[in-house]
């Protein structure tokens, strides 16, 4: 059991950086300027990039099928699903376990006690 929190914690904490993380901003910024251009080789990709580097149901469900497998498999090793199969759910495994922290995390940041001056 403390090997899946560990991994979707890890996946939570990739997914943040890939979408949060000021040290992906260039990157972000760079495959942003390629999505709006129409005219950029492979034009649908840099789209599609771009729009799941915004999202944090998106970007996880990626991190989820590399971590699934170049990692370790969760879904494989608990459930002993096929190998192949057990990578789409890593996927949904990573997304929706990001997806539960990341909107605990935001309703703390939203009901924060304001400063009274």
């Amino acid at each position: 059991m403390t090997q899946l929190f560990l991994w979707v914690l890890l996946a939570y904490g990739m997914s943040n950086i890939l979408v949060y993380g000021s040290i992906f901003s260039g990157p972000r910024n760079a495959i942003n300027r390629w999505a709006e251009n129409e005219f950029t080789p492979f034009h649908s990709f840099w789209v599609f990039l771009s729009e799941m580097l915004k999202c944090m149901m998106c970007a996880p469900t990626w991190v989820g099928f590399f971590f699934g497998i170049f990692l370790y498999s969760p879904v494989h090793e608990f459930l002993e699903v096929n190998r192949y199969v057990s990578w789409f759910f890593d996927g949904m495994l990573a997304s929706g376990g990001t997806w539960a922290i990341n909107s605990i995390i935001e309703w703390f940041e939203e009901n924060r006690p304001q400063k009274n001056h």
